[in-house]
């Protein structure tokens, strides 16, 4: 049984899908709020399978709770002060890696309307920067898994986003 937790926003259509899958019991973190939220969604967080939280802060769960975790879409819009502290917690609760999905620099997915749900407009970084990054919080590339990707990628097309695949602390 692999246990996956998504974060990011439309977490509730991730997860439902995740759901589908076999050996896979799939959990989300929803980081903005969910009021105009479908039944369906309200339903997975009623059932306590989706939690709406701010990222910026510790995530409810235990260390290593995860076997994988998915951010996608979330990080673009922390400054650095919190990705210091997000990203490492994002990696406390996982056992076999995290999977990062962020923006290309020069572009902006977010539509002026949708800026006040982020809070702040997408600061998008350069893949460099992010390497730094992981290199300052401890985190290493998952090399094995992101040449799979990167083959299997190519077959698929060009991608609109940045993917990073991180190994888990191991502590």
């Amino acid at each position: 049984m692999r246990k996956v937790l998504h974060v990011g926003p439309d977490s509730c259509l991730v997860v439902s899908k995740l759901l589908r899958e076999e050996e896979t019991e799939a959990w989300g973190v929803e980081p903005y709020d969910i009021e105009d939220a479908d039944g369906r969604c309200k339903s997975l967080v009623r059932k306590g399978i989706v939690r709406e939280a701010d990222i910026k802060f510790s995530l409810p769960y235990r260390a290593k709770s995860f076997s994988l975790v998915i951010v996608s879409d979330a990080l673009d819009y922390l400054s650095p002060k919190y990705l210091n502290k997000t990203l490492p917690d994002l990696a406390r609760v996982s056992t076999d890696g995290l999977i990062i999905f962020t923006g290309y620099p020069g572009t902006q997915r977010a539509k002026v309307a949708e800026l006040s749900r982020f809070g702040r407009p997408a600061k998008m970084r350069s893949s460099s920067w992010w390497m730094r990054f992981f290199v300052q919080t401890s985190l290493e590339v998952n090399e094995a898994a992101t040449k799979k990707f990167e083959q299997a990628a190519i077959h698929s097309g060009k991608l609109s986003c940045q993917v990073f695949h991180l190994n888990s602390y191991h502590r």
